[in-house]
């Protein structure tokens, strides 16, 4: 017989355990409601948007790049369409088959896919890989009709670099390419913008303006598959695009100074003489900045890199020359100004056979006959070396220097505007002893006083000497960048950079004889009509010492190899009644400056004069429209 106080017990344990399995399923499921509660209530947003990451996903796009004018609104550096194609390595399942795949249907060849593959290994597996960047509407059709077999691929319609007028102002605006780890280190802006695929200002006004032409990022949203496959987009949001900036160039006159040194190496600048624009800055050769913006082949590039006229060197900024013979002016006005020598100081130049020697160096006139008896007048209409050696002598270089610094030589033009401006020298006593540790010699002014020795040069330097010459010896501020409804600046309002204009008058009557009368070194290249009359100093930079043998030879200039030729140079201004143009020309290992660099300034005149009245039509047209 089982004792009633054992049911009990029994009944009790159990009761027990019933209420203890119920609270665990209460507190369980309390629990669980609590967890459901402060998922789908308190931390809906959260997981709202962690959902939508996995079905979202947003794409930021290359910035749309701005533009460049000329000074008429002809856009110089542009953008265009480009078909790309892009795969992010993450979104695809397979991608050594995705790839082999699109490389049957693009009709890739083997190196351009081993370099594809090379490309993904070196980057993270969420970046973007650019396939191709520049694909015809056809291939690009075809990729487009492929996608149900492409996880992962993204064709891509973006916005790349186009210059129109090709190698007319590669020297100018430079180019751009796609940016690359040097270029999102040294630039905050390009690193916060950067995609792969961006493209950026390497040389040039492309690299000085970056940070306004980049524009702004678009982004893309989307709503993807599992698979990452896009179903529909979302959203966009469009970017806005980089500034406008506008040049003070004439792209005519640009592309007749591309024109006019072809086949040669050198530089043509023209400049306005009251407002400092410049109207024109070609350096040739030049080269297609096209064929960097999707990156240039390594035949392409070995041309360019190897070509002996080194189209690579921009010479108006980069190329320091001794300027030669175009240097009197600023000798003559220099001795004028600190009145060493007047008008009609004499010098008799004797020619080869009885040259100027000092402490046992002798020093040559050009003419092998001599000029005779010649005051500042006829030395600069016949570039006489020997009456310049003579005022150079009683001169000094320290009181030329001074001269050539207030007419802009020996600094940079453009300040900082071009990253490989150069500066130049201009020589002096105190120059030598600091920089060499030696003390200047009187031969050194001499030679100095003919634009040789020490003294160096770059051409757009020679052009705004030559502007402020002609504009009466006034300062002005060149510029090549247009800023908007700027008023040309009035003569009243220049800095005088000459005690006497009676002086800079004296110069420029000089100049005008070396062109237009006979006898003068440029005489041959004159136009009779004042419409296009202009004024000018030829000049003929050494590049080697002549010596005794080479005078004795007397070789011409075909006979003497290239590299040993000399520089050929020409500054003038225009018209001489009117004047309103300055321009220099080089012509590298050309020779004579009045054989080969008067005769390029003759046909350049007739031009810039030409476009001048349309020019002026065009000013005053926008100032009306504003």
């Amino acid at each position: 017989m089982i004792d009633q106080s054992d049911n009990v017990l029994k009944l009790s344990s159990l009761n027990r355990r019933m209420f203890i399995l119920a609270a665990a399923k209460v507190v369980i499921l309390g629990g669980i409601v609590s967890r459901l509660f402060f998922l789908q209530i308190k931390e809906n947003k959260k997981y709202l948007t962690l959902s939508d990451k996995n079905r979202i996903r947003e794409w930021k796009l290359p910035p749309v790049r701005g533009e460049f004018k000329d000074y008429f609104g002809n856009i110089i550096a542009g953008n265009f369409e480009a078909y790309q194609l892009h795969i992010i390595p993450e979104q695809v399942e397979d991608f050594r088959y995705v790839i082999t795949r699109v490389k049957d249907i693009l009709n890739l060849s083997d190196k351009q896919f081993q370099k594809i593959i090379k490309k993904q290994k070196e980057i993270k597996s969420w970046e973007t890989l650019i396939v191709a960047d520049n694909l015809s509407w056809e291939k690009f059709s075809k990729i487009n009709n492929q996608l149900y077999d492409l996880n992962g691929v993204k064709p891509v319609v973006s916005i790349s670099r186009n210059y129109p007028y090709k190698d007319n102002y590669t020297h100018i605006l430079g180019y751009v390419s796609q940016a690359n780890e040097r270029d999102i280190l040294l630039n905050t802006t390009v690193k916060e913008k950067f995609v792969q695929g961006l493209k950026v200002g390497k040389i040039g006004l492309e690299k000085s303006f970056e940070n306004i032409l980049i524009g702004d990022n678009s982004i893309e949203r989307y709503e993807v598959n599992a698979y990452g496959r896009r179903i529909s987009q979302l959203a966009f949001k469009s970017g806005d695009k980089g500034e406008i900036i506008q040049l003070t160039v004439d792209t005519e006159v640009q592309k007749f100074a591309n024109e006019l040194l072809a086949e040669k190496a050198g530089s043509i600048c023209v400049m306005d003489i009251f407002t400092g624009e410049v109207i024109a800055m070609h350096s040739s050769p030049s080269f297609d900045p096209n064929s960097f913006v999707f990156g240039i082949s390594k035949d392409e590039w070995q041309l360019i890199r190897n070509n002996p006229m080194k189209p690579l060197v921009n010479k108006t900024l980069s190329g320091n020359y001794s300027p030669g013979s175009t240097i009197k002016p600023i000798v003559a006005l220099s001795a004028l100004e600190n009145n060493i020598v007047s008008p009609k100081f004499t010098v008799n130049c004797k020619g080869h056979e009885h040259p100027l020697e000092l402490y046992g160096q002798k020093y040559h006139c050009w003419k092998k006959e001599g000029h005779g008896f010649v005051n500042l007048r006829e030395a600069m209409k016949q570039s006489c070396d020997t009456y310049f050696y003579e005022v150079a002598r009683k001169l000094g270089v320290d009181r030329l220097s001074e001269t050539a610094k207030k007419f802009g030589l020996g600094k940079k033009v453009f300040n900082n505007l071009f990253e490989n401006e150069k500066n130049g020298l201009i020589p002096n006593t105190f120059w030598k002893k600091e920089i060499l540790g030696k003390n200047w010699l009187l031969g050194e002014t001499i030679i100095t006083g003919i634009g040789q020795g020490y003294i160096q040069t770059t051409p757009i330097q020679l052009c705004l000497m030559t502007a402020q010459i002609a504009n009466g010896g006034y300062k002005i501020y060149p510029k090549i960048v247009l800023k908007k409804y700027d008023q040309d600046l009035k003569e009243d309002k220049f800095q005088p950079l000459v005690k006497n204009s009676k002086n800079i008058k004296i110069v420029q009557e000089a100049m005008f004889s070396s062109t237009n009368e006979v006898r003068g070194t440029s005489y041959r290249s004159r136009i009779d009509d004042p419409k296009y009359q202009f004024a000018g100093k030829t000049g003929t930079a050494q590049v080697k010492r002549i010596t005794k043998q080479d005078r004795e030879l007397d070789l011409k200039t075909l006979e003497i190899p290239y590299e040993e030729r000399d520089h050929a140079l020409y500054v003038a201004y225009g018209p001489y009644r009117d004047p309103r143009y300055a321009v220099s020309i080089l012509v590298e290992h050309g020779g004579s400056g009045s054989s080969v660099a008067a005769p390029i300034a003759k046909k350049l005149f007739k031009k810039i004069i030409d476009r001048h009245q349309i020019r002026k039509d065009f000013n005053s047209k926008k100032y009306l429209d504003i």
